[in-house]
């Protein structure tokens, strides 16, 4: 089951003082979090005022935060985001929807594990499958990964030998 909410980022430090919070961004790209009107700390949310890039980070004043006193509350607090208000492209999702799909084999169907992890270098992801004893590593790209559906539970993929 998909959770509402994901887990977006991380507020690291305040910055200044006037109760802006610094959040390291855990999106491919930080402009993500400039999307939307709150976010959500605790299961609470948080309605932003203002929001901006600065270098990797994202600086963001939030509704009610009036000082840097304030803002310090919120010093090491995980944001997160509602799936509901954002609207993927056909064919994309969230990879905390990937942890524990079953992947299969193309060809056979032979169940191969469950994604356990999912590595982000900068070429593409790779997906580490475990299952059983054996572990896979499989680059997330369309020569191995035939199908991703993650409301069915499954992804199949076609490995090649040595993998």
């Amino acid at each position: 089951m998909k959770n509402r909410f994901l887990e977006t980022g991380k507020i690291v430090n305040t910055h200044g003082i006037a109760g802006e919070v610094k959040i390291m961004p855990w999106a491919d790209d930080p402009e993500f979090l400039l999307e939307f009107d709150a976010l959500y700390i605790d299961g609470k949310p948080w309605e932003i005022h203002s929001a901006r890039v600065h270098k990797n980070c994202v600086l963001v004043k939030f509704e009610g935060i009036a000082d840097i006193n304030d803002a310090m509350k919120l010093r090491d607090k995980v944001v997160c985001i509602d799936r509901e208000d954002i609207e993927l492209e056909e064919g994309a999702f969230f990879l905390a929807d990937l942890y524990g799909l079953e992947v299969r084999d193309a060809d056979t169907g032979e169940v191969l594990g469950k994604i356990d992890d999912v590595l982000t270098p900068p070429a593409s992801n790779v997906y580490v499958v475990k299952g059983g004893k054996q572990t896979h590593m499989i680059p997330a790209v369309p020569e191995f990964v035939i199908e991703t559906n993650v409301d069915g539970g499954y992804i199949r993929v076609r490995l090649i030998e040595g993998m």
